[in-house]
């Protein structure tokens, strides 16, 4: 059969007019056309559903089969033909299957006017349907229905290739294109479709479209057998890769449709009629019910309590209601795609994120859980091969199958949880700060009472609302009777001074609050002996920050024994950490006191090569007898001494042993006495006491310290300011100072050139030799570079009014200068006054006081 020669039509003939009468041509009339008469075996496939095409499920895209005068299209349902007829398969059922393809009867250009240039149809196309706003698809009858699968599929391929569609998700030969009665479910309201154009005697040969579109195609051969690894998984409708879970239950809604559905039961049981009840006894219609997908049931369940429905099970019920297993799991599926590694694990993250179970933290995937032997609730890092199930409970995973030609179960591949797990940062999954058990305060003060994760403060609240209330709007008399009863509790402690009991009030509002504070200090009790209460105290605070009894830990020996066992303990966002009964003074390891100063901390994880950044919103507290921070740790730990008037505190009776317990049993009216105390302050509008500040920890002073301040308590700061004032360090250089400064005056001297001279020098017994052997004595011999080291350390620290600094000029050696500094006042001078708890006294009544003197 000749051709006809190729017409080309002007680009004028094909511009639209929206104010022109459109062309109406039923859905019927519309495949009469395009297909012909109903033949005997060979029928195209329609499709025909609801909603937004990119969020329904694999199921409603099978379609059916169109059968002429008995198929009923809805105008306002999203239609679709394939362009093609199929056989009928062994079971007489037809699929878009390339093993059931008869013959390609047209060929569609898609969003023309969009992503496609209206100039470039050159052919007028037997039809133009507007399928969105300015949005077109352009369909060409072929002259001849092309039954060579592989030349349609050269073909199909050959327009996508030339960017005149999108490459579809079935396969060339099993492609859908929009029906012209129907709607645009993408839209809201939908969109209803418009025929612009309709020219059914306008038809094409291959080589028209070829020569018209300056097609190019490629060569193909006969295919041979594919190995396993050159199989290529076919396209779906959709995205090809992620189907998200449905929106609407399909079994309630053909339930529902079909008149079988009565009531809901609860739990994801409904009361149904059976679908067989007129086989029942008498037809009683009672004792069915469906029970909706879970866990244990991927597909839901079914059951009837008549004898003539024993038999009977979920799948009986979908084959009733004409439903596929997959479309009713209410489980969203992600698909292994060859070369869609990026989207497969992006999928992956957005489904752990929206199964609410799944955080991240630092660089880590992590969960919530509760210990099942201590009920203590952590946060658990989650990983790779833990990864791997959390990723198959919070998603149904597929891969496709070449010999069976449809896509199968599958468990998440392992090199996808590997890329998912070292992933540099998750784009959807919530961050999580921390864990409290407990009511938690707000940046802006106000009270957080809801349990459950918070995207506001990024916490996760671990308790039951209804066991906490706070007033709220608390007055100061709310806050007086919540102090009182607070202080009830250390009725039996013995405090050294008043300022330890407030620095015991302000460690139980600290443990309260923590989860609220990016930075808190640590809380040490001291005393003179064994007995005395100090873990018993710190068991108290413990039950304010978390229902379950703590578990202390020796004091790590060096830094980095303490960063490897603050990482791991991090990691969990623990409510305390505690070191119990220390031998020696709490050292200033580096981790530590970056720990006490910073919201966050950073490490490599021991076993796996992962760096991780945890949060340190938590309670450190340590006990020992005479022993108290040093150095850095002045300033970052807050002291409180208890001071038992007896010679064996062990042996004391107390009027209740069991506080501990009775403070658990009322945890709940306890923790909310201390968060009335912090509220009423905040409602009172944050008056604040003048006091010496605590620099980095200003939130904390501010909710901790000042609420109590304003209820007439003493300063719960004291001893930071002590200890600072009592480090060696301190001492040592104050010694050194002042002897410098008395032999060499404001002259420029080296270290060696002091060390020769010490011997010779006669100060207040020979001072500054004595203070240069206390610092850098080695072998007994003064270590000149120790000592020159030791001083670059502390130049610049100003004490008594002094400061050492490196003499200016060229030297072989640095030199170094003591000079004063006016500004600031000296601890040795009479007249400087200091204030604490509001009273000034001088300095040297202060030193008294601090030796206990």
């Amino acid at each position: 059969m000749m051709n006809a020669p190729l017409t080309v039509f002007p680009i004028s003939t094909l511009e639209t007019d929206k104010t022109a009468e459109t062309y109406f041509v039923s859905n019927a009339d519309f495949l009469q056309t395009v297909f012909g008469g109903d033949a005997k075996d060979t029928k195209p496939i329609v499709v025909g559903f609801s909603g937004n095409p990119n969020k329904v499920t694999k199921g409603v895209w099978f379609g059916q089969v169109y059968q002429q005068g008995k198929t009923v299209f809805s105008v306002d349902s999203n239609n679709y033909f394939s362009l093609a007829d199929f056989h009928p398969n062994d079971s007489g059922e037809y699929r878009r299957k390339k093993t059931q393809f008869n013959a390609l009867y047209a060929v569609v250009l898609d969003d023309v006017g969009s992503k496609v240039d209206i100039d470039r149809l050159i052919l007028l196309p037997s039809w133009l349907l507007e399928t969105s706003p300015g949005n077109y698809q352009a369909g060409y009858l072929l002259d001849v229905p092309l039954t060579d699968g592989l030349l349609a599929d050269r073909l199909v391929n050959a327009i996508i290739t030339a960017q005149l569609c999108d490459p579809g998700n079935n396969g060339p030969r099993a492609r859908l294109a929009r029906l012209p009665v129907g709607v645009n479910g993408k839209h809201s309201p939908p969109f209803v479709c418009r025929l612009e154009k309709w020219n059914p005697e306008l038809r094409y040969s291959v080589e028209d479209l070829v020569e018209g579109f300056q097609l190019e195609l490629l060569e193909s051969k006969r295919p041979k057998p594919k190995s396993k690894k050159e199989v290529q998984e076919p396209h779906v409708e959709g995205d090809p890769v992620w189907l998200p879970q449905p929106e609407v239950n399909p079994v309630l809604t053909a339930l529902k449709h079909s008149g079988l559905y009565k009531t809901p039961l609860g739990t994801g049981k409904h009361d149904i009629t059976c679908p067989w009840v007129s086989e029942h006894t008498d037809a009683v219609d009672s004792g069915t019910a469906y029970f909706e997908p879970d866990a244990n049931w991927a597909i839901g369940g079914f059951k009837c309590m008549h004898g003539h429905c024993a038999g009977r099970n979920i799948r009986n019920l979908l084959d009733y209601l004409d439903l596929q297993a997959n479309a009713v799991r209410m489980k969203p599926t992600i698909r292994v795609v060859n070369g869609e590694i990026h989207r497969v694990v992006d999928a992956a993250e957005l489904e752990l994120a929206k199964s609410g179970l799944y955080y991240q933290q630092g660089g880590l995937i992590v969960t919530v859980i509760t210990d099942p032997g201590t009920f203590e609730t952590r946060v658990q890092d989650v990983r790779q091969p833990a990864l791997v199930r959390a990723l198959a409970g919070v998603a149904r995973w597929e891969k496709y199958d070449a010999r069976g030609q449809d896509w199968v179960a599958t468990d998440p591949p392992g090199r996808h949880a590997g890329v998912l797990y070292d992933s540099i940062e998750y784009k959807h999954l919530n961050v999580i700060k921390g864990l409290t058990r407990q009511p938690y305060l707000r940046g802006n003060g106000s009270l957080m009472t809801k349990a459950g994760y918070d995207p506001d403060t990024q916490m996760f609240g671990m308790f039951d609302a209804r066991e906490f209330y706070v007033p709220e709007n608390p007055s100061r008399k709310d806050a007086e009777e919540a102090l009182a009863l607070l202080k009830g509790l250390f009725e039996e402690f013995s405090f050294a001074r008043e300022t330890d009991l407030a620095a015991a009030l302000a460690a139980i509002l600290t443990a309260t609050v923590r989860p609220s504070l990016p930075h808190a200090p640590m809380f040490h009790v001291r005393a003179h002996m064994v007995g005395s209460g100090k873990s018993y105290l710190c068991e108290l605070f413990t039950a304010f920050a978390t229902p379950r009894k703590g578990s202390p830990s020796s004091f790590p020996a060096d830094d980095e024994e303490c960063r490897k066992m603050l990482l791991a303990e991090l990691l969990c966002s623990p409510a305390v950490i505690e070191f119990d009964n220390l031998t020696c003074d709490l050292l200033a390891h580096k981790s530590l006191c970056t720990v006490l100063t910073s919201e966050h901390f950073s490490g490599r994880i021991l076993g796996i090569s992962k760096m991780a950044t945890v949060n340190t919103r938590t309670l450190f507290l340590s006990s020992g007898n005479n022993v108290g921070p040093i150095q850095d740790m002045s300033r970052r730990c807050i002291t409180i001494n208890l001071s038992p008037q007896c010679e064996i505190p062990a042996t004391r009776n107390f009027k209740r042993p069991d506080l501990i317990q009775d403070v658990l049993n009322l945890r709940s009216v306890y923790v909310c006495a201390a968060l009335t105390i912090i509220r009423a302050w905040i409602f009172a509008g944050r008056p604040i006491t003048e006091v010496k500040s605590v620099n980095s920890f200003g939130e904390w002073s501010a909710l901790c310290r000042q609420p109590l301040l304003w209820l007439g308590c003493a300063d719960p700061a004291v001893s930071v300011f002590e200890a600072m004032a009592e480090d060696p360090e301190r001492e040592n250089l104050s010694r050194l100072l002042n002897a410098w400064h008395q032999r060499f005056g404001n002259k420029p001297t080296m270290v060696r050139q002091a060390v020769f001279e010490a011997p010779r020098v006669f100060l207040q017994h020979n001072e500054l030799k004595e203070v240069f052997e206390d610092i850098a004595e080695e072998r007994g011999e003064i270590n000149r570079r120790r000592l020159g080291r030791w001083i670059k350390r502390n130049s610049g620290r100003i004490v008594d009014g002094l400061r050492f600094v490196a003499a200016p000029g060229t030297r072989s050696a640095e030199a170094w200068m003591v000079e004063s500094v006016l500004s600031v006042p000296s601890v040795s001078d009479p007249a400087y006054q200091k204030t604490v708890n509001n009273t000034e006294i001088n300095a040297d009544e202060y030193a008294r006081a601090s030796r206990g003197e």
